[in-house]
């Protein structure tokens, strides 16, 4: 039987933010806090952005490794920090320990992808791969850590570290002092526990949400006293986290007006979004505010809202495909899937009804031998291009008019 944990909860207040400000102002980048009047006119709400994918590493996460290492003594930094991370904070801390001549170790899961691993390494940590997940990965970093006499800097289960990510809530209230809700990211609770904390004291009647993806409503879950299910592929992996601490949930059950859930599919769209709008890149855990916004505009109609891109470091092939499938959630592009009678003339004769309804032809598949149909059938699919999704359905509408079965080929929610 496991005994249960009754020791004190660490103290944390709007004083260690202020303090954390003012140690780490001048180290770390004062990111922009911005208006976006598209998205305000999308939303019906006045919508600020706080740029934190500007950092050097692209996230917010250098701000609470930075003012961890601040606070260690000299024989500590001596001995050098280990954390484990396959993500921003792995990079935050790396970065930052060598500014500092900290010797750094990161422990990652081997299936962590070589890009991130080469980035960490390229800030002069030492890395590990060890485990298949991240809690592997972690129980392999705490023995290391005995054995090398290292300090262990948790991602978000640490006062130092939470009191550095709180420090985006000052700095976008200096900006915009008359915000009335900031919608912020939660995974486990570190930028939402700093953040609301100093919030909170700077304007009480502040509102504050919190936003998770749908597949790890891990803090939703504990905040509402519900039994959840946390798992899966997410595009937010930054905050794909199935156990949060004690520290971060009191605090933010103390601050949170609510939390909300945000699917795959939003999330894809508000990174989108964000580069066809913004001309800014974010990953997907840095569009979850938007996510969140977008999918209640009812709730949030004529705020004055805060919302902060957390991250931006998404892989390149991740984000062309996102992209792609927002145009074709759009209807922009499509996968249209016909059956056809194997005989001279039968293609030419479909392709002629996409140039009458000036549809652009980019693919065309041809499958003869692993299907259902007679042996004189076939099924094409044919990827195309309209200027919207009403050009797209004339063509369909016409197609099945003239006696083609065509279905299109849609994407999963």
């Amino acid at each position: 039987m496991t005994k249960e944990n009754t020791a004190p909860l660490p103290t944390f207040s709007h004083d260690d933010v202020k303090a954390a400000h003012a140690r780490i102002r001048d180290r770390v980048v004062q990111t922009p806090t911005l208006k976006s009047i598209t998205l305000s006119e999308m939303a019906g709400a006045e919508v600020y952005l706080k740029f934190e994918n500007l950092q050097f590493t692209a996230a917010y996460k250098e701000r609470g490794a930075l003012n961890a290492l601040l606070l260690m003594d000299q024989d500590k930094r001596a001995a050098g920090v280990i954390a484990a991370s396959a993500g921003n904070h792995a990079q935050g801390l790396a970065y930052n320990a060598k500014n500092l001549n900290i010797p750094a170790t990161i422990v990652m899961p081997t299936t962590t992808p070589m890009v991130k691993v080469e980035q960490t390494r390229g800030h002069g940590a030492e890395i590990v791969m060890a485990g298949g997940n991240y809690d592997e990965a972690y129980s392999n970093a705490l023995e290391l850590a005995a054995q090398r006499g290292l300090t262990y800097i948790h991602a978000f289960d640490d006062p130092r570290v939470a009191a550095g990510q709180g420090t985006v809530a000052i700095e976008m209230l200096e900006a915009v002092p008359d915000l009335n809700r900031l919608i912020i990211p939660i995974g486990g609770g570190g930028l939402f526990s700093g953040m609301a904390t100093a919030a909170h004291a700077i304007n009480p009647n502040i509102k504050m949400t919190g936003v998770q993806a749908a597949l790890y409503p891990s803090m939703y879950g504990r905040i509402n006293g519900k039994e959840v299910t946390a798992g899966g592929d997410t595009l937010a992996e930054g905050i794909a986290v199935r156990n949060p601490s004690e520290f971060t949930a009191a605090i933010i059950q103390k601050h949170v007006d609510e939390i909300l859930l945000v699917g795959e599919a939003q999330l894809e769209g508000a990174v989108s979004l964000l580069l066809q709008i913004e001309k800014t890149v974010v990953e997907g855990a840095g569009a979850a505010g938007l996510a969140a916004l977008l999918g209640n505009k009812d709730k949030f109609a004529g705020e004055k809202v805060g919302l902060v891109l957390c991250g931006g470091n998404i892989d390149t092939r991740l984000l062309a495909n996102v992209l792609l499938r927002d145009l074709a959630r759009s209807g922009r592009l499509a996968r249209l899937r016909l059956h056809l009678r194997d005989q001279p003339g039968a293609l030419y004769n479909v392709v002629k009804q996409f140039a009458e309804h000036e549809v652009n032809i980019i693919e065309v598949y041809h499958q003869r031998v692993f299907t259902n149909l007679p042996a004189k059938g076939l099924i094409t699919d044919i990827e195309c291009e309209a200027k919207d999704k009403a050009q797209l359905d004339g063509l369909i509408a016409d197609l099945n008019k003239v006696g083609y079965d065509v279905r299109q080929v849609e994407l999963a929610d």
